[in-house]
């Protein structure tokens, strides 16, 4: 059995590292196409529109592992059953149950490589190709508004005119409120820089108290600003929330629960970035029927454009569900797990239905 297992172990992953490389090629030519569009505008040379599309290529990957998983197994499966070979290994005692413990052990390597992708490698080539485009762009954080990013912390709303890199901020202005909402204090900085441990290094500052004498206006060079908010915070803000890692995603939520923002969008995120990894097991069952199809019942090359059109179907409802979930008021958990769950249903049902043949 180990024979079989190592066998079909080489031709699942020469294969779906064949399907990976085509679709990443063909992710990374449209967007090259797209960024084309924005060449020679300000500092955006070509260099720069290679390095954002190199960086992008990790966050295809991880999108996309699942779907290619499907192609080359299926395609696998279909193979050696068209050509007589998994009859053969049925033959010598590898049973359906035998099958599917091997598509386990196999698909454990791609679990892993996907929560290894998800967490830390596309998560930081998002971020520094979103910074690699804002810099030659000369783009800011909250660019669609034209009064520039806003966020709350605690009792305090922050408003931030220019934020090229997320530790050092331009135009801050911060506004103190009491309890009831009351505006107590305004505080202006030309520039802000994270210090760390929570502190922000204010330059250029004029301070407006309003007490009951009336307002009164204090400037200073520097001054320090204590804040919960961080630069891998504001990384939240310029990477969409379905690419951030699972860390980040839980600090985020916990800042915005803290401040009683909703928090129902992120936490979808975090529970999909938990169970993706998992479904590249559940494409893996999905494609085990298909080796107990006969030859007849259809060619090598429908059972793969089939698996792309299963690949493109669970793609599609995984965001669907995300955004249902979101206008619905879901629980996240049930938005994030119900796709994989509807298409695990379907493989064992397809399985069932094959050996009731």
């Amino acid at each position: 059995m180990r024979t079989l297992e190592r066998y079909l172990a080489r031709q699942i992953y020469a294969a779906t590292a064949f399907v990976l490389l085509g679709f990443l090629g063909l992710f990374a030519f449209f967007d090259l196409i797209r960024e084309l569009a924005d060449l020679g505008k300000v500092d955006y040379n070509l260099r720069q529109v290679f390095t954002f599309v190199l960086l992008s290529m990790p966050t295809h990957a991880y999108e996309l592992l699942p779907v290619v998983v499907l192609i080359g197994t299926l395609y696998v499966l279909a193979h050696l059953a068209g050509n007589s070979e998994y009859t053969v290994m049925r033959a010598s005692g590898f049973s359906p149950r035998h099958a599917a413990a091997a598509l386990a052990k196999i698909g454990l390597a791609f679990v892993v490589l996907t929560f290894v992708i998800g967490e830390w490698v596309a998560p930081w080539a998002e971020e520094q190709a979103q910074k690699v485009k804002l810099r030659a762009m000369s783009s800011m954080i909250g660019q669609d508004l034209q009064s520039g990013l806003w966020f709350k912390d605690e009792n305090s709303f922050i408003n931030v005119r220019e934020a090229r890199q997320t530790n050092q901020l331009g135009g801050v202005r911060i506004y103190d409120f009491d309890a009831d909402y009351r505006l107590q204090k305004i505080t202006l900085a030309e520039r802000a820089e994270y210090a760390g441990k929570g502190i922000w290094q204010l330059s250029g500052v004029a301070q407006t108290q309003f007490t009951t004498q009336g307002p009164r206006t204090e400037r200073q060079k520097e001054m320090e600003w204590r804040s919960r908010v961080s630069p891998d915070m504001l990384d939240a803000l310029i990477v969409r929330p379905e690419r951030m890692s699972a860390w980040a995603l839980h600090k985020y939520t916990e800042h915005l629960a803290g401040n009683r923002q909703r928090t129902e969008r992120y936490e979808i995120a975090l529970w999909k970035k938990l169970f993706y990894p998992l479904a590249a097991l559940v494409m893996m069952a999905l494609a085990l029927p298909f080796a107990y199809m006969q030859a007849r019942a259809g060619m090598v090359g429908i059972k793969v454009f089939l698996g792309i059109m299963l690949g493109i179907f669970f793609h599609m409802l995984n965001s669907l569900f995300s955004h249902i979930g979101l206008l619905q008021n879901w629980p996240p958990l049930s938005a994030a797990v119900l796709p994989s769950a509807a298409f695990l249903a379907a493989a064992l049902l397809m399985m069932w239905w094959v050996e009731r043949r």
